[in-house]
């Protein structure tokens, strides 16, 4: 299995909270030697804020949904099971945007 990357979106079985898409925050030169990575967890609930970014179709998911930084969580690497798509180019500098804005810098 492929390691994911930076931006992917991938079904996580995260501990508590069950099997849940998830898109991927940290970075890529990490990612092959940490063993949990930085995940912003995909919901249905859409607030539409600077903390969150939009997702859908074009990133491979079947309804609207978002990312929500404001709930970023560590999962164990192998927690994530199978890539359900990536961030499309221009979803790029709203998932910067986002992160900038969960550390109000």
């Amino acid at each position: 299995m492929s390691l994911p990357l930076q931006g992917e979106i991938w079904w996580a079985e995260i501990p508590d909270a069950g099997r849940r898409p998830a898109l991927v925050v940290t970075r890529d030169a990490g990612i092959p030697v940490l063993g949990a990575l930085l995940v912003a967890p995909v919901t249905r609930t859409i607030r539409n804020i600077p903390t969150e970014v939009a997702l859908g179709h074009e990133e491979g998911l079947n309804v609207d949904c978002a990312a929500s930084f404001d709930n970023l969580r560590l999962v164990p690497r192998w927690a994530l099971t199978e890539r359900v798509g990536r961030l499309s180019p221009t979803k790029t500098q709203f998932f910067c945007r986002a992160y900038r804005a969960v550390a109000d810098c």
